[in-house]
């Protein structure tokens, strides 16, 4: 992954200073929410009698989606999205995702991301670069929502 854009991404998202130290952490942070969410799709298309996961089957909240359109227009500037690709890579599910599911992962890794910082933000206003414990109370903010 591009350390620089990391970087910049976090800079231009909420004032972050992170280093390549936190990238090991983000990556592990993102495909771990990333894949709550199919499995929640999963389970989704399963109780619909469905082997495919459609896009409805995600459970995307009304937050998420907004930081999933913020997203959007700082990657305009920032141009993370090959990189959230390479993120958006996934371990095995029982059903198949449509292709149009397919197509909402990088935009759901990037809203993820962007939640990411602005909850650092959050947590410790005058936070610049994130320590252990900013990134363990993150991860409990989201495992309680997602």
């Amino acid at each position: 992954m591009g350390v620089a854009k990391f970087e910049r991404f976090f800079r231009v998202a909420a004032s972050l200073d992170v280093d390549k130290d936190d990238l090991k952490r983000y990556q592990e942070f993102v495909y771990e929410k990333l894949y709550d969410l199919l499995l929640m799709g999963q389970a989704t298309a399963k109780a619909n009698h469905r082997d495919v996961l459609e896009p409805w089957d995600l459970p995307i909240t009304k937050g998420l989606q907004e930081r999933m359109n913020d997203f959007r227009k700082i990657d305009a500037e920032v141009e993370l999205e090959p990189i959230l690709q390479y993120l958006a890579a996934r371990p095995p599910l029982d059903v198949v995702l449509s292709e149009e599911a397919e197509a909402r992962l990088v935009p759901i890794v990037g809203g993820i991301s962007l939640a990411l910082a602005l909850t650092f933000k959050t947590l410790d206003p005058a936070v610049k670069n994130p320590a252990t414990e900013h990134w363990d109370r993150a991860k409990r903010i989201f495992d309680l929502l997602l």
